[in-house]
């Protein structure tokens, strides 16, 4: 059975392919492809060109047309290109159909996405859900890896060794799941009496897209040395650190980022590292104010929220990275609409941002703007909740102030 985790001894190129249809936008492709692009470098691949079709609908054999399936074949073999990744799940039948056509190695976004978190997985926790998942992802395709056998196509007269492979792979797929899914139960067991064990102490998670600064916020908030660095899922275990602020203690916990097309594979195998989310008092949004896409990724991560229950949570939305943001102001004489990009952050924060539920705070954790303040906000929230939990308690708040000055 051929191994599933792709390696990358050195940097391999690739081409981007993505679909403008009636429900993306070709501002919203080029956006997608960007992070593609991005989750491309992350995997220590090259892209160095991007293919776009128009159409109503993905080819329900080779995902773009065949005339543009041959521009991107032409292409891949006059520049020696090795990989070819997909914006989107291929199925089997595309799979295969692709790579026949354009003979070099096919990725889609999935597959690229689990790829990446086979790399950055570190803990046995953090492998076994990634291996999880991986297996998940492999079992519906598992044609694919045997269309080298002649007889694979099966019929009267064209059973055969095929069929017999493909057979004897599945059930040691399925077999490997069972194991798999054994394993996370008693880790999940572990890690709820960890979570109990831990008192009722006011639990704050941070959450957000990927690469938005909550492992760098979380090492200010925390002292703590929780890897962060500027690539796409740095962290994929949750981290939990007790925090105090001005002699209140609380729980604080850095969970894996969100992203658009998360695959289901992954929100099945890691729904026990967003138990964190789920079981925590306070959520605090990390938002990268300076992305072009800002708002779109805030959409991602609240609908992701809401698909594991956790909307309704209190929450503290903190706009990251203002040092990084910018605008390009418009000519006095262009009377068009201004663009988002045209609009500076002073009047941002008098949208709808001042609007949003709960509360709103602006920081750059790199350069340690208003982190105070943030913690102010956090200890306001915090002590709010715990005067809830210990009302019997709630003097000690006075002699904790009387303490700080």
């Amino acid at each position: 059975m051929k191994e599933f985790i792709i390696t990358q001894e050195q940097t391999e190129r690739a081409v981007l392919v993505g679909l403008v249809t009636p429900e993306q936008s070709e501002a919203q492709v080029k956006e997608y492809l960007d992070e593609l692009a991005f989750l491309a470098e992350t995997a220590g691949i090259e892209p160095v060109r991007r293919f776009t079709q128009k159409a109503d609908k993905p080819h329900a054999v080779t995902f773009v047309g065949s005339g543009k399936l041959q521009q991107i074949g032409e292409y891949v073999a006059e520049n020696e290109i090795g990989i070819v990744v997909f914006d989107d799940e291929l199925s089997a039948k595309q799979l295969r159909n692709i790579e026949k056509e354009l003979k070099v190695r096919i990725l889609d976004r999935t597959n690229l996405i689990l790829d990446i978190f086979a790399k950055r997985a570190q803990t046995a926790h953090a492998k076994t859900q990634v291996e999880l998942a991986q297996y998940r992802y492999m079992l519906p395709r598992l044609t694919r890896l045997w269309t080298h056998l002649e007889r694979q196509r099966g019929g009267v007269g064209m059973r055969g060794p095929g069929e017999t492979q493909l057979e004897t792979d599945r059930r040691i797929i399925l077999d490997r799941i069972s194991k798999l899914k054994r394993e996370l139960e008693e880790i999940d067991r572990q890690k709820a009496t960890q979570r109990r064990n831990r008192g009722k102490m006011v639990r704050v998670a941070l959450v957000g897209y990927t690469n938005v600064g909550k492992s760098t916020l979380m090492n200010l908030l925390g002292k703590s040395d929780v890897f962060a660095e500027n690539k796409l899922f740095a962290t994929l275990d949750t981290t939990v650190r007790k925090v105090i602020i001005d002699n209140l203690p609380f729980l604080l916990s850095d969970t894996v980022g969100f992203i658009r097309k998360l695959p289901t594979e992954l929100v099945e195998s890691f729904k026990s590292t967003l138990d964190e989310v789920r079981e925590a008092d306070l959520l605090v949004h990390v938002v990268d104010i300076s992305h072009p896409t800002f708002e779109e990724q805030i959409e991602v991560v609240e609908r992701t929220l809401a698909d594991i229950g956790c909307a309704d949570k209190p929450i503290i939305t903190v706009f990251n990275k203002i040092d990084a943001f910018s605008f390009v102001p418009k000519d006095e004489d262009d009377l068009t609409p201004r663009e988002r990009e045209n609009i500076p952050l002073s009047e941002l924060r008098e949208t709808w941002m001042s609007r949003r539920p709960g509360s709103c705070i602006f920081i750059s954790a790199r350069d340690r703007t208003n982190i105070a303040a943030l913690k102010s906000l956090l200890y306001e929230h915090v002590k709010a909740i715990h005067i809830t939990r210990f009302p019997y308690n709630d003097f000690l708040f006075q002699q904790y102030d009387g303490e700080g000055e």
